[in-house]
C-alpha cells in the first residue's frame, strides 16, 4: 500500500524520482547530491533541450529565456535569461534540481540559490562535438538517464557520419562569414574560437575572419577585405534586418562574392549554435547549405 501511495504522488507530479541518490560533479568542481528530479529548472537553451531529449521533459517546472526548443516549452515558467537570474524566481518554483550552463549567474544568484538548499548542477558549454556529448551524458547522469543519453548520442554521431558523405570529394571550402544580427544596428561578426566558428569548419567551410577571435562589430572595409563566398545567418537574426533584402543593404555585403551571388545561409538560432542533441542534424544542414553542387549527386 505504502509503495503504491508513492507511486500516486510520482505521477500526480509528473516526476520520476531517481532510484538512489547521486553524487554529480559540476563542471565548476561542485559536487551535487541529486536524490530527486521531480521538479528540474532548467537554465540555457541546449541545457532545457537535452532534459526533453532524454525525455524528462514532463519534469521540468522552469526554464530560462533563452529556451524555446521544443515547442512544449511554452507552456514552462520562464526566469528570465539565464546569465541575469533572480534567485527568488528559481527558488520560488521550490526546484529539487536546478541543471545551468556554464555562464549562469551573476555568481551571487548562483550563491542564494544553493545556500537555499537547492541542489545546483553546473554543466559544460564547450562548443564542439567532444563537449555536447560530455554535456548530454552529464545531464542524463543527474537525471540517471544514461542509457537514453546513448541513444541520443548515437543519433548525433549517425547524423554526423551522413554530413560527412555529403562533404565526401568536396574539393574546395567556401570562405563563410558568420553575422550575429539583432537589427541592422547591432551586427556583428565571427572570428576564430567561436560556436559559429567551429560549425563551419564541421560543415566543410572556412571561416572568412581569421585574424581575431570572439566577435567584433561588422564594417564595411573587413567584409570587403575577407570577400565571404557565403554568409551565414541565425533565422531571426536575418529577419531582424529584413532578410535578404535588407542584408544586402549593410555597407559592404554587395560588394563581396557571397552578396553578387546572394549567397546566404540561415538556419534556426538554437539548431545551428546550441551544441545540444541535435547537433548532427545542425551540421547536416549546414553542410548542405555550404555545399549545394552535391544536391543533384547525393539526393
Amino acid at each position: 500500500m505504502r509503495q503504491l501511495i508513492l507511486c500516486v504522488i510520482l505521477v500526480w507530479m509528473g516526476g520520476i524520482v531517481p532510484a538512489h541518490a547521486q553524487a554529480v560533479e559540476g563542471s565548476d568542481g561542485v559536487v551535487v547530491e541529486v536524490d530527486n528530479a521531480t521538479r528540474v529548472v532548467a537554465l540555457g537553451a541546449s541545457i532545457t533541450e537535452t532534459v526533453y531529449a532524454l525525455g524528462a521533459g514532463s519534469q521540468v517546472v522552469g526554464v530560462d529565456l533563452s529556451s524555446s526548443y521544443p515547442p512544449e516549452v511554452s507552456e514552462v515558467e520562464q526566469l528570465g535569461y539565464f546569465r541575469r537570474l533572480s534567485a527568488e524566481g528559481v527558488i520560488s518554483l521550490t526546484p529539487t534540481l536546478v541543471l545551468a550552463s556554464e555562464g549562469t549567474g551573476p555568481p551571487a544568484v548562483i550563491d542564494q540559490i544553493r545556500s537555499a538548499g537547492v541542489p545546483m548542477l553546473m554543466v559544460p558549454s564547450d562548443p564542439s562535438v567532444e563537449g555536447t556529448k560530455a554535456k548530454i551524458r552529464l545531464v542524463a547522469e543527474a537525471l540517471q538517464l544514461e542509457d537514453k543519453a546513448e541513444e541520443l548520442i548515437a543519433d548525433m554521431e549517425a547524423d554526423m557520419a551522413t554530413a560527412g558523405q555529403w562533404l565526401d570529394g568536396t574539393a574546395e571550402k567556401p570562405r563563410v562569414l558568420f553575422i550575429y544580427a539583432r537589427g541592422a544596428g547591432t551586427a556583428n561578426v565571427a572570428g576564430i574560437e567561436t560556436s559559429a566558428d567551429t560549425m563551419i569548419r564541421l560543415a566543410g567551410g572556412e571561416n572568412a575572419i581569421q585574424d581575431f577571435t570572439g566577435f567584433r562589430p561588422l564594417t564595411p572595409e573587413a567584409v570587403v577585405q575577407v570577400a565571404p563566398d557565403v554568409i551565414l545567418m541565425m533565422e531571426r537574426g536575418l529577419e531582424s534586418i529584413g532578410g535578404v533584402d535588407g542584408l544586402m543593404e549593410l555597407p559592404g555585403i554587395a560588394l563581396t562574392p557571397a552578396g553578387r551571388n546572394r549567397s546566404v545561409v540561415a538556419i534556426d538560432d538554437i539548431l545551428l549554435l546550441g551544441f545540444g542533441p541535435r547537433l548532427g542534424q545542425a551540421v547536416l544542414e549546414l553542410a548542405r547549405g555550404l555545399h549545394p553542387e552535391h544536391k543533384t549527386s547525393k539526393l
